[in-house]
């Protein structure tokens, strides 16, 4: 199958990307960079420039696939309403482009409830075969960049590692790479209209996170208040005492998927992520 992806360059993208290659697809990646063509050719994959905002090129990516996996997104959280307002254009573009087809249009979640993912829904009814990945907000592996490396670095600047209360809240996680195979198999397969969940660690008590990062730093492991959350944690003061377990037993069934890489304790036991 001939996929065209956006987001190709990015940490989940290139992970993608190279789930696909393995499995014998040609990839089309758009990129909006010299260096992004670089990455994409060097993967073996077809470099195609644009960007979000260029909805020709995203119209004529689409055009020329078997089938989309939409991964990139404008993570502006200083002006988040601006970047859903983005996605939601560019699933709409993608979409027109393939009504009709029942080609496969496989998106990501990144809010419930957003108007982005009723219109991947709506393509559903438009014989696109259209479904929805809703990853675990830590999604982690080598060169991750999102919450855990930020909740380190706030550990390191504030000389203590913290969890919010008796830190029972639970998080779930999934390694990127069961993460880019779970991808791969929803544009191989998944029904039209499905809601897949991309969760390996169902939900790990943020407590031991913070032990884990309090250990690996030589750092003390420290209890703080929900009132003192959001000075110590910054904008993660919110999401780092939330208690939202999620489970991925209807997608593994459904796509014969099971995440196989180290769950998040073991991953950050390893090392990486405090480079050594």
């Amino acid at each position: 199958m001939r996929i065209f992806v956006t987001g190709a360059t990015g940490y989940i993208g290139s992970s993608v990307v190279r789930e696909l290659i393995n499995a014998g697809h040609k990839v089309i990646g758009l990129t909006r960079s010299d260096e992004g063509v670089a990455k994409l050719k060097a993967a073996g994959a077809e470099a195609h420039r644009g960007s979000l905002d260029d909805l020709d090129s995203l119209r004529g990516g689409a055009e020329l696939a078997e089938g989309v996996i939409h991964l990139a997104f404008k993570h502006d959280f200083s002006n988040f309403a601006a970047s859903l307002a983005t996605d939601l254009q560019a699933i709409q573009t993608i979409g027109e482009a393939l009504a009709g087809s029942g080609k496969p249009f496989i998106t990501t979640a990144h809010a419930n409830g957003t108007a982005s993912d009723d219109a991947v829904m709506a393509l559903a009814k438009r014989e696109v075969r259209a479904s929805i990945v809703s990853l675990a907000p830590s999604v982690h592996g080598d060169g991750d960049k999102g919450f855990i490396p930020v909740i380190i670095k706030t550990a390191r600047e504030k000389g203590l590692s913290a969890y919010i209360g008796d830190g029972a809240n639970r998080w779930p996680a999934v390694h990127r790479l069961d993460a880019a195979r779970l991808f791969r198999l929803a544009v191989e397969s998944a029904p039209a209209g499905s809601r897949l969940d991309g969760v390996g660690d169902e939900g790990i008590p943020f407590r031991n996170i913070a032990e884990v990062i309090g250990r690996r730093l030589n750092l003390p492991i420290v209890s703080i208040s929900q009132e003192d959350a959001n000075a110590h944690f910054g904008f993660l003061g919110a999401l780092a005492v939330r208690d939202f377990p999620r489970s991925s037993i209807g997608t593994q069934e459904l796509l014969n998927w099971k995440p196989t890489h180290p769950g998040l304790l073991a991953d950050l036991e390893q090392g990486d992520y405090f480079g050594n």
